[in-house]
């Protein structure tokens, strides 16, 4: 059975049965240099090769969190030969990386043709969030299946691992995953059909997006630093840990050097995987420079109420000082009369745009997706909710229709329209909030020569697109500055 989560109770506790999972994954090759023969008599010996396990998903935006839990993670060559590129459990949230990526773990991995992939993984936990029409009440249900699904992988031709270094791109195929994949579920348990595909792509010498190695805007907390290397570590909320290099060319925003960061502080990076196999940063923006009793929740927000200034956010990553190790936590309640308002810096294109793009306390909306730091030592009960020290705009990607198109100066727009289980229109709805959108399901986007068209499909109207970036309330009406365009996902 399923219980309305109201927003006096941020921690949801429903549960239904029986999710399942089916991923795409996608080999990333690289470098062949380090790869020669042994001429010798002897038997060559054996060559390895640094590999990057990244992960990423495609998905509509029906879904709000997916946690999935891999037990190991299996490569078969075509002598026969298995190799685990892992036999430790590893964490990964899904959702927020959809059209996106973020590294999982980098292992060494011997030089082969590879086959066939398997994996076993626990049963994932998936989270969805609506408005229940008849009540106005916020649902948060959360679903997992009883038994842990077996994972199937298909190669459509042999992998070749080789060179220095390469990647492997885990691709979750969320809506093949969860069927149905109603929000909240209105037609019983989903089905299980765990699917696994494998295709190489090229991983470019200087990465400019996912499908060649870079990967943008992950968030986490520094662990550790090491001044002599230029290096430090950075622990992800939904589990991973990032050894990360920088160099004279990586950018820093919010705060001045390497010199100062330290343990503690969050970080929203860039990082790009090294010919050597090694993650470089290439962007590091802190939000907040005070680590002290830090805690750092990422995700959509849910509510603003119009009475008070607080709010509730979805806590799609966790990490800190109130939340350690807790990946599945719902909703937080955060006030804000004293909150920071900023936007990520990650877009550098924000003042061509041919609309103001602001973000504040008093325009922000539902399902906007924020980066909220708060230094409190207890959760606090409303009016006053954990104070929240500042509150980042967020990329975030958007699954739409194109229903016409156009231009504004040097930005080709499309106008989108959102499913109407989409968090924006769903969330738009309820009551004790000020009203701020004139049409909660229309989103412009603004597409211009920095944006990555990863695209197959030519960008018209009539098709569904993937749009990550930052979405903006321009006076009531939603534009996007795009960073990057992927292939819709059906809605």
């Amino acid at each position: 059975m399923k219980s309305p989560v109201s927003l006096l109770y941020p921690r949801p506790n429903s549960r239904l049965s029986k999710s399942l999972l089916a991923i795409g994954v996608t080999f990333l090759a690289t470098f062949a240099a380090g790869c020669g023969m042994n001429m010798s008599s002897m038997p060559p010996t054996p060559q390895n090769t640094s590999v990057t396990v990244m992960v990423s998903s495609t998905a509509n935006d029906q879904l709000s969190q997916m946690n999935v839990t891999f037990n190991n993670l299996t490569l078969t060559s075509q002598s026969g030969k298995t190799f685990s590129l892992f036999t430790t459990p590893q964490q990964a949230e899904f959702i927020h990386v959809n059209g996106t990526a973020e590294p999982l773990l980098t292992v060494s991995v011997p030089q082969d043709t590879y086959t066939a992939a398997s994996a076993m993984v626990l049963p994932p936990q998936v989270t969805c969030i609506m408005v229940q029409p008849n009540a106005q009440l916020l649902l948060t249900d959360e679903f997992q299946s009883n038994a842990a699904p077996v994972a199937t992988f298909s190669l459509p031709a042999p992998i070749r691992i080789t060179g220095t270094a390469m990647g492997l791109l885990l691709n979750l195929q969320v809506s093949q995953s969860v069927v149905p994949a109603n929000c909240p579920l209105t037609a019983g348990n989903p089905a299980v059909s765990a699917a696994f595909t494998v295709t190489p792509v090229t991983l470019a010498s200087s990465p400019i997006n996912v499908q060649n190695g870079k990967m943008s805007s992950l968030v986490g907390q520094i662990s550790a630093v090491n001044g002599m290397t230029n290096s430090f570590t950075v622990a992800a909320a939904d589990g991973p840990t990032w050894a990360v290099v920088t160099n004279s060319n990586t950018i820093y925003q919010g705060v001045a050097a390497f010199s100062t960061l330290v343990a503690g502080m969050p970080v929203d990076m860039d990082l790009a995987i090294q010919p050597n196999g090694l993650l470089l940063a290439t962007r590091i923006s802190v939000s907040d420079a005070n680590p002290t009793n830090l805690t750092d929740v990422n995700g959509p927000v849910t509510f603003v109420a119009a009475s008070v200034p607080s709010l509730f956010a979805f806590g799609q990553e966790v990490q800190g000082f109130l939340f350690p190790g807790d990946r599945i936590l719902g909703a937080v309640a955060f006030s804000f009369n004293n909150s920071v308002a900023q936007i990520s810096p990650r877009l550098t294109n924000l003042q061509s745009l041919p609309f103001a793009p602001v973000f504040t306390t008093a325009n922000m909306i539902p399902g906007q997706n924020v980066s909220f730091s708060a230094h409190a030592l207890t959760e606090q009960g409303g009016p006053t909710y954990i104070p929240a020290t500042t509150i980042t705009l967020m990329p975030q990607t958007i699954n739409g229709i194109v229903t016409s198109t156009g231009s504004e100066g040097s930005f080709t727009t499309y106008t989108i329209s959102l499913a109407p289980y989409d968090l924006i229109p769903n969330l738009a709805v309820q009551p004790g909030q000020t009203t701020l959108l004139t049409n909660p399901s229309t989103v412009i986007v603004y597409v211009d020569s920095s944006t990555q068209l990863l695209n197959t499909k030519q960008l018209g109207v009539g098709s569904v697109f993937r749009f990550s970036g930052l979405l903006f309330n321009d006076n009531g009406t939603l534009r996007m500055d795009v960073a990057q365009v992927n292939d819709g996902v059906p809605q």
